[in-house]
């Protein structure tokens, strides 16, 4: 389960940072880029749910809050992205990498932190 849970929140990261990274190198959001903002948060979630099985629910230590902020933020990313796609807001549509940038780097928290907190 460890193994298992581990490659799909790996898989979340790559997902996530092809959406993110492509649409700030594109300097446009784009309609494919929502497709990997899902699979990230998706993966995510799926990930974070074999981990909960593991450790018998929510810890509330650094990990387990940045995480849950982290789930929650991908959650309005995605939202927000979607809902700018289908508005076709043009401002935001080209202003948007801004704010997927941020998220990713605060979701880097939660996925590198057993790795320095030794959590495993």
């Amino acid at each position: 389960m460890t193994v298992l849970s581990a490659i799909v929140i790996t898989l979340a990261l790559v997902f996530y940072t092809i959406g993110v990274w492509s649409e700030r190198f594109a300097g446009r959001l784009k309609v494919w880029h929502l497709v990997f903002f899902w699979l990230g948060i998706v993966f995510d979630t799926w990930g974070t749910g074999m981990m909960f099985e593991r450790v018998g629910g929510m810890m509330f230590d650094v990990h387990g809050l940045t995480g849950l902020l982290a789930i929650v933020l991908m959650f309005i990313h995605a939202l927000w992205a979607t809902v700018v796609v289908m508005r076709k807001d043009e401002r935001w549509i080209n202003r948007f990498h801004r704010f997927s940038v941020t998220v990713w780097v605060i979701w880097l928290i939660p996925y590198f932190s057993p790795m320095f907190l030794a959590i495993g």
